[in-house]
């Protein structure tokens, strides 16, 4: 990997004044900041990260650190040992390098007392970006281990943009990408959450990216204001209205009908959003076959990543509508079941079992009868690869 040297003189481009990562950091006496149409009373604690108050009068400052880490952070982290495996030459703990080494997240940073050489400017962030997603695909190591480096850098990432006030095209990139690896974080993890520590690893990951979202949107804001616009956006708003199918996602600002009412009309009537209401609204309506047929058809490949950790949970409420309903003498087959809830028979089955249905056989055919006392939900729910779809509805 190739030093980053010789990149601050590109400091400063593109820099958008009046923005101050709202909720960034600690809060302290940080001044307002315009409301978004997304999320009127969010803060931009999307990055947990920064921004003290410097009076609403000091320009922001202009990083000048030319790799990912500041020289001086490198130097503090070879004499404590606190190089993570990514970070070290040669496997050695106590040395690293301007290309391994990445600043890490500091909660008690302000922009009071903190260097310019300390914070990198816009270029530099950007090709740090680059290489810590990267490493998302390498295989060395455990993806918890791969994510707990990823998800501490980011938000290091959003500090130092929250600290120099950048708002502007480029740093919208920037967290559209972090969004999108919370997501695919948000599926991977989901499939290993029976583990209490990758439970926990779940709802850290989604709680930093709903305050990611809600900062996005603070930036989409104030981007319109110049005639300005992602070719993401809708896609992006999109996710929110996705995450209220969740049981278990950090609880929301506002409710949707209001956040939706300060949406503009092109937004709510994109392809990417009238396919978000219409998964929530056939959840909520109990219309399964269509829930998964949508999915199917028309997710986007982050939607369907972001919809499947919740995809088990509408099949174990679908199974707990076909159980009320109907006559105890008609059956209900998996393997129809399984055609409309888009999972393989046996996974089905095992969906059945655990939330406490007996399943009987007739001629290599599995059903199980309605009315049945027995069925409760589980206080677990195991992860399947998304959608299955069955040969014969290709064909």
């Amino acid at each position: 990997m190739a030093s980053h040297r010789g990149r601050s003189s590109a400091r400063g481009h593109g820099r958008s004044r009046g923005w101050r990562g709202r909720g960034e950091g600690s809060g302290r006496g940080a001044g307002p900041s315009p409301s978004p149409p997304s999320s009127s009373t969010s803060s931009f604690s999307a990055a947990g990260a920064t921004a003290a108050d410097s009076g609403g009068e000091a320009p922001p400052i202009v990083g000048t650190c030319p790799d990912m880490c500041p020289a001086r952070e490198r130097a503090q982290r070879e004499r404590l040992r606190d190089l993570a495996v990514f970070e070290r030459v040669g496997g050695d703990p106590v040395r690293t390098s301007p290309s391994l080494a990445v600043k890490k997240f500091c909660r008690t940073i302000s922009s009071t007392s903190v260097q310019a050489s300390d914070i990198r400017p816009l270029p530099v962030l950007r090709e740090t970006m680059d290489y810590i997603l990267h490493l998302l695909d390498s295989s060395g190591n455990k993806f918890e281990i791969i994510h707990d480096f990823i998800f501490d850098r980011t938000r290091s990432v959003r500090q130092d943009l929250s600290i120099q006030n950048i708002v502007n095209d480029q740093a919208i990139q920037i967290y559209e990408d972090v969004i999108k690896f919370h997501i695919l974080s948000h599926q991977r993890l989901a499939r290993s959450c029976q583990d209490s520590d990758a439970s926990s690893l779940c709802y850290l990951n989604m709680e930093q990216l709903m305050k990611c979202l809600l900062s996005l949107f603070d930036m989409y804001n104030m981007i319109h204001k110049n005639n300005s616009h992602s070719n993401k956006e809708t896609e992006y708003y999109s996710f929110y209205v996705l995450l209220h199918l969740g049981f278990k996602i950090p609880k929301m600002v506002d409710s949707l009908s209001l956040w939706y009412s300060n949406l503009s009309a092109p937004i709510i009537q994109s392809k990417e959003m009238v396919f978000a209401r219409t998964i929530l609204r056939c959840y909520h309506l109990g219309n399964f076959k269509r829930f998964f047929c949508t999915i199917a058809a028309e997710a986007t490949d982050l939607q369907l990543c972001l919809l499947e950790p919740f995809l088990n949970e509408a099949r174990v409420r679908a199974l707990m509508y076909f159980n009320h309903s109907g006559y105890k003498l008609q059956l209900h087959p998996l393997r129809h079941l399984s055609e409309i809830l888009m999972v393989e028979e046996l996974e089905l089955e095992t969906l059945c079992k655990l939330c406490g249905l007996e399943i009987s056989k007739n001629e290599d055919i599995k059903a199980f009868s309605p009315k049945q006392a027995s069925f409760c939900l589980p206080a677990s729910i195991p992860q399947y690869n998304g959608i299955y779809i069955s040969r014969e509805n290709q064909i």
